[in-house]
């Protein structure tokens, strides 16, 4: 009886706890509202980056636990993203469908209060932001297993967006299906997921067909018509569609961290701790590429990032894609952009936006 007694109180106390969150959280808000009628009435963004990322690592400074940041950060990101809805609704396009990796990255990021718009491809994601259509655009860049995203590389070199922002996620893969294992006749799922769980496929079913789908949502949707049919996806995808999850966790690597970058038509206010991606050409010359290199090196600029794609222009033509630890606006960047120009055909910074912080 004392034991239920005591737990009753401390019940009582989070009771009272919550009311008081309860009157702040909506005196946070009310502020909000008069945020959001200030910048109606200027040409202020309503998400600026800059402002998330000093207002996550301010409360992160401040939690002394029990809970992780991890959690705290994904608290304020849910309070920021009621924020927007309550400033001016915003709307994200990805990569369709519901449970796609990339309507994940979108709600990690943005939080489930603004409207998430899936597209059929990465290239119409830059059109609906070019367009106007969305206020941002959410793509993969990056996977820490499988490397770089070559759709997103080539829709750069197409159209005039802004990288605005960066999210890094963890991404879980599963193995879904509605029959039994022993009787899984073929595996589908993205290309990308498959490269991330190739050596795990390898080893558990070496003689099953692998399927190419346009995103590992569409494979469980697959899965979910044919019960001789297995996919990789995530466990919002095997909710959504109805699909039971038979192995969990099956990437070749348990640290498994996509980076995604946030597309816009404005360009981002620097921070604390940013970088540039800058997409380039160079001269066809003896050492053209290492002396754009060199540009940033003599300027005291890191670069932590570097691809290439064909031009889809010329034949053996290629452009090169750089992520630079600064911002535009500063000096040494400045100088270092102008001196590896003139050793290229084109060089264009593509944004520079605040350092990810947390892996959501």
């Amino acid at each position: 009886m004392e034991n239920q007694n005591n737990l009753d109180a401390l019940r009582l106390q989070i009771d009272a706890l919550d009311k008081k969150l309860i009157e702040l959280l909506s005196a946070r808000a009310n502020v909000v509202v008069e945020v959001g009628k200030f910048k109606r009435g200027t040409d202020a963004p309503i998400y600026a980056p800059h402002r998330e990322r000093a207002v996550l690592d301010r409360v992160l400074a401040e939690n002394k636990g029990p809970l992780s940041d991890k959690t705290i950060e994904a608290v304020y990101r849910e309070l920021m993203s009621g924020s927007f809805q309550l400033e001016q609704p915003l709307k994200i396009a990805h990569l369709a469908p519901i449970g796609s990796f990339s309507h994940i990255a979108s709600i990690r990021h943005f939080g489930s209060s603004v409207e998430c718009v899936g597209v059929p491809t990465i290239e119409r994601v830059f059109r609906e932001v070019a367009s106007g259509h969305c206020n941002y655009g959410l793509v993969p860049y990056e996977n820490s297993t499988s490397g770089s995203i070559t759709d997103t590389l080539d829709a750069f070199q197409e159209h005039d967006v802004t990288i605005y922002a960066e999210a890094l996620i963890d991404v879980k893969h599963c193995l879904v299906c509605n029959g039994s294992i022993k009787e899984i006749t073929r595996i589908a799922s993205k290309p990308q997921v498959i490269s991330q769980c190739r050596k795990w496929l390898t080893a558990m079913f070496p003689n099953v067909e692998l399927v190419e789908t346009a995103s590992s949502a569409q494979a469980v949707k697959l899965a979910e018509e044919d019960p001789h049919t297995a996919a990789i996806g995530s466990e919002l995808a095997a909710q959504e569609y109805g699909v039971q999850i038979a192995i969990e966790n099956v990437q070749d690597r348990s640290e498994n961290i996509t980076r995604f970058l946030i597309l816009a038509k404005e360009s981002a206010q620097p921070s604390v701790d940013d970088k540039s991606t800058i997409m380039f050409t160079t001269k066809h010359k003896p050492g053209a590429l290492v002396d754009v290199l060199a540009a940033f090196r003599d300027n005291g600029i890191n670069l932590s990032h570097i691809d290439k794609r064909p031009s889809g222009r010329t034949n053996w033509d290629y452009t090169f894609y750089i992520d630079a630890d600064a911002h535009r606006d500063t000096d040494g960047l400045k100088s270092a952009v102008k001196h590896a120009g003139t050793f290229c055909k084109s060089i264009e910074i593509l944004g520079s936006y605040p350092k990810a912080g947390q892996v959501l």
